[in-house]
């Protein structure tokens, strides 16, 4: 399979778990519409133009980068000292949504070009910079992760690199698995979704740096 075909496949299947795991986290009452009225536009348009540069550009050329700072969000989320910020004062509303926009546009640009690492650098974004606890940062990284995979879902099947016949059947099992997924982080609260996001970061600096120095 080309590595374009490669990623908008992928692509295709993990709008589905995205979409459902932001509909149980919006069941629960976690996503703001105060918030998500900017960051799903914004994460829309920076994941069209991300995904615009990879038909162009070698993602590649980011993994160095991306293993350092995956390496960085490691070091603070294992020795941050005290619990994980929850339930700070929001900024004030044009702040709030100034921020979020940013944050937003940067990482639908990054995840529409890249995309390893988006979810766990938009959790601790909207948790450094909102105040939110971890919890409701996941909630709100998926309204950005949702609306990037639909930008790039539709720009990869207009140039016909979606192979449905393979994303579909993924789709119901990433769809399942991302309902259950959420499920637990709401139960689980801010110490589970920490431990996770600490598991997941270092998956991830093990996979890059492989690639990185090994090739």
């Amino acid at each position: 399979m080309p590595p374009h075909v490669a990623l908008g496949t992928n692509k295709g299947q993990s709008m589905f778990g995205a979409g459902s795991a932001l509909l149980r986290f919006s069941r629960a009452g976690l996503v703001k519409g105060h918030l998500a009225v900017v960051t799903f536009p914004l994460g829309l348009l920076g994941a069209l133009a991300g995904t615009q540069l990879v038909l162009w550009l070698k993602p590649e050329v980011l993994k160095p980068l991306v293993l350092v700072l995956l390496v960085a969000v490691a070091v603070f989320l294992a020795f941050r000292k005290g619990p994980p910020p929850g339930d700070r004062p929001e900024p004030p509303l044009a702040r709030l949504r100034a921020l979020g926009a940013l944050v937003a546009f940067c990482m639908g640009l990054y995840d529409g070009f890249f995309g390893p690492g988006t979810g766990t650098f938009l959790i601790v974004a909207f948790s450094s910079l909102l105040g939110h606890g971890l919890l409701r940062a996941s909630a709100d990284a998926k309204v950005v992760n949702f609306a990037s995979n639909i930008a790039s879902v539709a720009l990869f099947s207009a140039r016909g690199v979606v192979l449905w016949k393979v994303a579909l059947p993924m789709a119901v099992a990433q769809f399942a698995g991302a309902w259950v997924g959420a499920h637990l982080t709401v139960k689980g609260g801010d110490k589970l979704v920490r431990k996770v996001v600490l598991a997941v970061v270092v998956a991830l600096v093990l996979k890059l740096g492989r690639d990185v120095f090994l090739g």
